[in-house]
């Protein structure tokens, strides 16, 4: 049997998970829709989203509609004679309009009903959390609501930081979509816990900034935070190449406690780390070492 699949989804994430749909025989991908191109970088040049170039690349049909209430779409979607629509992060909320055309399956990047929303992945590293997954599940008007079909579980390593957790989990949501979509008439929809549910939001870039009150919660800042936003102080200095030194003892916030090769060790309110590289404002990121000892910072003053 050849699955008939209208695909829906934005970034690299969905690119990867609508790769092994073309992949797989029997599926059959006749139509992507996808978030419209944006400005992206200083330039602000139009780029086209992961998933459309992927889909370009093999010939599929791809719509970008604003909004899925566009006049048409649903027109659109409804001619493919779909039986699956599979979704992964694609942005937008789906119309009872469109979910009644077929089984609406979402491949969110958490355990469900945990990390409903936006950043499930950047919240189980903030939460410092020892699981977590990848859910399938059937869509319905509200965000991330719908009643569940699969799970693969996954146990973070504690030095895991965001991309790599990110690839962890993109791996296992291409081999969920695969057997949810197979398995499908076999599975029984399992209701989500109300009472156990959260909510994450959109990362913002002000959520980088750090006060070094907590060594734990800094250092899980620095893993979620990988690439964007990164972590920074409210003065700008930018702080990377980080490692957990203690969680426990009492220090002053931002105190050099000792110099190691090119690394610093900086105490916080409770706990301490290690740090490898700073980049003030405005200038060139340096070897930690080297930006104290170029301020004669000491140990038992400040870093900042």
């Amino acid at each position: 049997m050849r699955y008939k699949i209208v695909y829906m989804g934005t970034p690299h994430y969905a690119k990867e998970i609508l790769a092994t749909l073309i992949e797989a025989e029997d599926m059959d991908v006749s139509l992507v829709l996808t978030q419209p191109d944006r400005p992206v970088g200083r330039k602000k040049v139009l780029t086209p989203p992961p998933v459309k170039v992927l889909a370009e690349e093999h010939s599929i049909e791809v719509l970008q509609p604003n909004r899925l209430s566009e006049e048409g779409i649903v027109e659109a979607i409804t001619a493919h004679k779909p039986d699956f629509i599979v979704v992964a992060a694609f942005g937008q909320l789906l119309p009872k309009s469109v979910l009644d055309i077929a089984p609406c399956i979402n491949l969110h990047a958490s355990l469900l009903p945990r990390y409903r929303g936006a950043s499930p992945v950047q919240q189980s590293l903030l939460n410092g959390d020892k699981v977590t997954g990848v859910t399938s599940m059937l869509m319905e008007e509200g965000l991330d609501t719908g009643p569940m079909l699969e799970k693969i579980e996954f146990e973070i390593p504690e030095d895991m930081r965001l991309h790599a957790l990110m690839q962890q989990l993109t791996d296992d949501a291409c081999e969920l979509t695969l057997s949810t979509i197979r398995k499908f008439n076999e599975i029984t929809p399992e209701e989500q816990n109300e009472s156990e549910a959260t909510l994450c939001k959109k990362i913002r870039k002000a959520d980088g900034e750090v006060d070094f009150t907590d060594a734990e919660l800094l250092y899980n800042k620095y893993r979620a935070f990988e690439g964007w936003p990164g972590i920074f102080a409210g003065n700008g200095t930018k702080f990377d190449d980080l490692t957990l030194v203690e969680c426990d003892k009492e220090h002053q916030a931002f105190e050099l406690l000792a110099l190691e090769e090119e690394s610093v060790i900086v105490g916080c309110g409770r706990g301490s780390v290690k740090i490898g590289t700073i980049q003030p404002a405005s200038k060139k990121a340096v070897s930690a070492k080297a930006y104290c000892v170029g301020r004669g910072i000491k140990v038992g003053d400040p870093i900042l």
